[in-house]
């Protein structure tokens, strides 16, 4: 959680183009699959099911599978919903990285795209169009948001953290 992402790019790059995933999808979102925050937060989440309700799913005969399936993940379904929009606008909004592994455009992130729209304008920039533009490229986050809106607050109201 100290190391920022940006002093990692270099050690990234080197992986990404001895693997050859340079200039692929799979280059971009490689190196964003594990997450420290997310291992802490859902350690957290699962830590705080109580014992008594992991004793009743074994005592009920659940296995492991049944146990995370009907214990845990209904307790910590908010803190996973949190978890995944807090992630997916973070990666969604990243621009530093694929802007580094990327080429060509088949591969490119929308942000980087919207930039490269942007610069696209010969006498200035068509600020309708790029608008318009930049509202598309937002609207998925915004009716991701809208759609889990009361269970991303119900996760921190739940946590114990003041928003």
């Amino acid at each position: 959680l100290m190391i920022t992402p940006q002093s990692t790019i270099f050690p990234n790059y080197l992986t990404i183009s001895q693997m050859g995933l340079i200039d692929t999808r799979l280059g971009v979102m490689l190196p964003y699959f594990a997450s420290a925050m997310g291992t802490f937060l859902l350690r957290q989440a699962f830590k705080s099911v109580p014992e008594s309700l992991e004793d009743a799913g074994k005592l009920d005969g659940c296995n492991t599978f049944q146990l995370i399936r009907h214990v845990f993940l209904p307790i910590v379904r908010p803190t996973l919903i949190a978890f995944s929009i807090i992630s997916v606008t973070y990666h969604w909004n990243e621009f530093l990285w694929p802007l580094l592994v990327t080429e060509t455009s088949r591969s490119r992130t929308l942000t980087v795209g919207l930039t490269i729209f942007a610069q696209q304008a010969e006498g200035g920039a068509e600020w309708s169009l790029l608008m318009a533009a930049t509202l598309i490229v937002v609207g998925p986050l915004l009716i991701a948001f809208t759609v889990f809106q009361k269970l991303f607050v119900q996760s921190f109201a739940n946590s114990g953290m003041k928003g």
